[in-house]
C-alpha cells in the first residue's frame, strides 16, 4: 500500500496535492465502482478527472494533503490497486473545476475495438526513470517515441524523440506505418504518466517492433527525479496548470508562439467553440490580436464565411 506521507514528507508543506495514475486491472461493474469513486471523492472534497472502464482505471485529481493522503489509503486498500503506481505533484486549489467521473470503453482510446490491446498480456519493458537517465549518460543506442499529442510535445520533450502525428492517442494505427523504419530498433514509448505509453509499447510489439520499453510512469517520473535533466522544455498538463515542471522554472523555454514565433509556454483554446484545440499562443499576442482559430483542427466546423474570416485574422 503506497502512504504518501510517510515516504514522501515534502508533501505536507503543500496547500495542494495533484494525484496521476492509472491501472490496467478487470473491473467488472464499472458503473457500481463510479458510483462509489463519486461518494468517496465527494466526501473528501476531491475533484478532478477519472475514466473508469472494464480495462482499469485512470485518474487526475487535486485536494488539501489530508484529503489526498485518506483518498490514497483508501483507494490502495482496494488489492486491484494496492501496487499501483502514483504520481505526486503541487497543486493550485484550481487545477480542476469540478469532479468529472465516466465509464467508458477504455481508459485511453486506441480505437481498436475488438483487437484492443491488453497490457497484461502483451506490453513492453518496464523501463525505471534511473534506468533511462543510465541510457542518457551512458550513450544507449535507442530511440524515443512520443505517444503524446503534438500540441504537448510542443512545450517539452525528450531531445531528438521521435513524434508520430498524432492530435489524439487513437491516430496511432494510422500513423503506424510512419514509423516502420524503428522495427528493428531499441525503442522505448514515453508519455506524460505511463498510461497512453503502455498500451502503446505493446501495440507496437503486436505489429511486429521486436525491442520495446516503456518508460514506468512516464515523465512525470523522470522529471521528479532527474529535474532538469535530458528534456527540453517544460511538460503540458491536463488540468488548469497546463503546464509544469520540477525544477522551479530554470529549464530553458522551447516552446514557440503560432503567430509570432517568440518563445512562451502560454496555451490557449481555439476560438471555435465547437473544437477547443490548445496551441501555444504568448501573451502578448493575445493582448494584440485576441483568441485566434487555432492553426488546421478546426476548417471542418466552420462556414465558408467564417473560414475567410479566419484567414483574414492570420493574416493580420
Amino acid at each position: 500500500m503506497q502512504i504518501p506521507f510517510e515516504t514522501k514528507p515534502h508533501i505536507k508543506s503543500w496547500d495542494f496535492v495533484v494525484l496521476l495514475f492509472y491501472k490496467y486491472v478487470t473491473i467488472e461493474n464499472p458503473t457500481e465502482f463510479l458510483n462509489d469513486h463519486r461518494a468517496l471523492c465527494e466526501q473528501l472534497g476531491i475533484k478532478g478527472r477519472f475514466v473508469v472502464a472494464h480495462e482499469g482505471l485512470n485518474g487526475t485529481c487535486e485536494g488539501t494533503p489530508d484529503s489526498i493522503n485518506e483518498y490514497v489509503k483508501i483507494l490502495t486498500n482496494d488489492p486491484r490497486f494496492g501496487d499501483m503506481h502514483i504520481k505526486y505533484s503541487q497543486g493550485t486549489g484550481n487545477s480542476f473545476p469540478k469532479l468529472k467521473i465516466k465509464v467508458r470503453p477504455e481508459i485511453v482510446s486506441l480505437g481498436l475495438g475488438e483487437n484492443d490491446i491488453d497490457p497484461n498480456k502483451i506490453t513492453g519493458i518496464h523501463l525505471k526513470p534511473s534506468e533511462l537517465h543510465s541510457w542518457f549518460e551512458n550513450g544507449e543506442d535507442f530511440e524515443i517515441i512520443d505517444m503524446r499529442n503534438d500540441y504537448e510535445h510542443a512545450v517539452g520533450h525528450f531531445p531528438n524523440s521521435v513524434l508520430p502525428k498524432l492530435k489524439n492517442f487513437r491516430d496511432l494505427p494510422r500513423e503506424i506505418k510512419n514509423l516502420k523504419h524503428l522495427k528493428d530498433k531499441k525503442v522505448l514509448t514515453v508519455c506524460t504518466g505511463g498510461v497512453r505509453c503502455e498500451k502503446a509499447s505493446g501495440y507496437l510489439k503486436s505489429q511486429g517492433f521486436k525491442t520495446v520499453y516503456q518508460l514506468d510512469g512516464g515523465m512525470v517520473s523522470y522529471m521528479e527525479q532527474f529535474p532538469g535533466q535530458n528534456f527540453n522544455g517544460a511538460m503540458y498538463s491536463f488540468d488548469g496548470r497546463n503546464v509544469i515542471d520540477y525544477d522551479q522554472g530554470n529549464h530553458e523555454i522551447i516552446g514557440r508562439c503560432v503567430r509570432c514565433g517568440n518563445k512562451t509556454e502560454n496555451y490557449v483554446d481555439c476560438k471555435n467553440e465547437s473544437c477547443h484545440g490548445q496551441f501555444l499562443y504568448c501573451k502578448d499576442c493575445l493582448n494584440k490580436y485576441g483568441k485566434i482559430y487555432c492553426e488546421d483542427r478546426c476548417d471542418a466546423h466552420l462556414t465558408f464565411f467564417g473560414k475567410i474570416l479566419k484567414r483574414f485574422s492570420l493574416s493580420k
